[in-house]
């Protein structure tokens, strides 16, 4: 999340950093046209004895645009506003705010004490948008690198108690919570107070119209899009022809045991985590609820947090380095603790692969649901699934052709991946307004250089998926 000085400060605009692909949709889509006045106005009206705001730093995520106002009387106070992308109007905040306060009903995990909201952004500020009080504390990545080992271990173990709470409740279905005159159709709405069992064949069903919707209504013109992505048709058959096989997967005893209706934060890291200042292994804040939503607990197993991933192993008679010590500790807090969510980890992750990809094939391309659906047809009767699998496995001329496209997705992710890291940006290439320039000249330079190589490659192998100019246009990642 980029921070903007308050001498600088333009409140509508997003100015934190630049995108090396497709750079004005995405600042475009993060700007907001509202009333910054009457939102300062707001603030001031909900902080007592307060006459006027002295202070603004505003900081800017992926999702939200934030704004940490200080007042006369010393009062720290937070409003969040959405951009556009965030996700659905009025349903986002309005599910956020009713999670927050579902939380601070039933557990005693600390979350900042909301002030005001709305979801209507015809309101006088012009936006939807949260205030809610400043977290106590100090966030834990500043905090994190000065503390010692066993602070580190004893912090991870306070944090999982605390989602220990969270997990433990027990939820009648799927979805996400909302306040009960929530603007959603009466039909797709469930009191939390009624007893049925959670039906995973219905969410299945979920799962697949997410992936139909999000396949656009006509073909659009394929501009730089690779060869591995498919038509509209392709799509829409093979997210039907898949609809079949994970309705069949869920009723396997196993992963009905895997998939009981989990409510966790969906972004559980150091920067929206609060500690004391004191003792850090004293939690004082949680914060950005924002998508949070009650799913298959096997859909939370992969979530590694960033203070347990592991960093590189010891060299001979080193010490166990701290970052393999938070390591063992979250595994031995989330086996202990919470093995709702950890139990999955420890299952074949072929038993849940198909229902992390099918209802995004239209981002990732159809080559990775269609993997998926291979692989679990070869290997129906080895996972030890009843009867036969739907999906039929394809011609050896198909598979042939799928094994071509499938190679040339994997290259594709791990030129962005090397790319991302080369050029120190986020997966999406977002780099920092302040290497912006540097970057991009970085950028060019490696493709210039890659295509050189590509051009200067005679005979490249059969089975390599990048053969000339075109086909790494087609892979590459960003703009050129």
């Amino acid at each position: 999340m980029g921070s903007i000085p308050a001498a600088r400060l333009d409140p509508h605009a997003y100015a934190s950093g630049r995108w090396l692909r497709r750079d004005k949709l995405e600042r475009d889509s993060r700007y907001i046209a509202f009333d910054f006045d009457a939102l300062c106005r707001r603030v001031v009206e909900l902080c007592p004895g307060a006459a006027s705001i002295t202070t603004c730093d505003k900081k800017e995520g992926g999702f939200n645009q934030v704004f940490i106002f200080t007042t006369d009387n010393t009062k720290r106070v937070v409003a969040r506003l959405p951009f556009v992308i965030a996700g659905p109007p009025k349903l986002t905040t309005n599910s956020e705010v009713a999670t927050i306060e579902y939380l601070q009903t039933n557990t005693s995990i600390p979350i900042p004490k909301i002030l005001d909201w709305s979801n209507d952004a015809s309101n006088a500020i012009g936006s939807e948008y949260i205030i809610m009080e400043h977290a106590a504390g100090v966030p834990l990545h500043q905090r994190w690198p000065t503390m010692a080992g066993d602070q580190q271990v004893r912090c991870i173990d306070a944090i999982y108690q605390k989602v220990k709470e969270m997990v433990d409740v027990k939820f009648p279905a799927y979805g996400s919570l909302y306040f009960a005159d929530a603007p959603l159709d009466s039909g797709s709405k469930q009191t939390l107070n009624q007893r049925f069992w959670p039906d995973l064949p219905a969410y299945c069903d979920g799962l697949i119209d997410t992936g139909l919707s999000r396949a656009p209504l006509v073909e659009p013109v394929p501009h730089n899009q690779p060869r591995y992505h498919g038509s509209v048709e392709a799509h829409l058959r093979l997210l039907e022809s898949g609809r079949a096989v994970v309705k069949k997967m869920s009723k396997d005893p196993r992963i009905r045991d895997a998939a009981a209706p989990t409510l966790f934060h969906p972004d559980l890291h150091k920067r929206n985590i609060f500690v004391s200042d004191d003792d850090p292994a004293v939690i004082t804040g949680i914060i950005d609820w924002q998508s949070s939503s009650i799913e298959p607990a096997f859909c939370y197993a992969d979530d590694v947090p960033d203070f347990a991933r592991p960093g590189p192993p010891p060299l001979e008679n080193q010490l166990e380095s701290n970052s393999e010590r938070c390591a063992k500790a979250f595994d031995v807090c989330s086996q202990f603790l919470v093995p709702k969510v950890s139990g999955p980890r420890l299952m074949d992750e072929a038993l849940f692969r198909p229902f992390r990809y099918c209802h995004r094939t239209w981002k990732d391309g159809i080559v990775a649901f269609r993997h998926e659906l291979i692989e679990t047809s070869l290997r129906w009767k080895q996972l030890g699934f009843a009867g036969s699998c739907p999906f039929h496995a394809p011609t050896p001329e198909e598979l042939a052709i799928h094994q071509m496209e499938y190679r040339t997705f994997e290259a594709a992710h791990e030129l962005r991946n090397n790319l991302s890291s080369l050029l120190n940006t986020a997966s999406d290439g977002w780099t920092p307004q302040e290497d912006w320039e540097a970057t991009e000249l970085a950028h060019r330079e490696m493709f210039n250089g890659m295509l050189q190589a590509v051009l200067t490659n005679e005979s490249p192998d059969d089975d390599e998926p990048i053969k000339d100019e075109e086909d790494l246009r087609a892979i590459w990642p960003f703009d050129i």
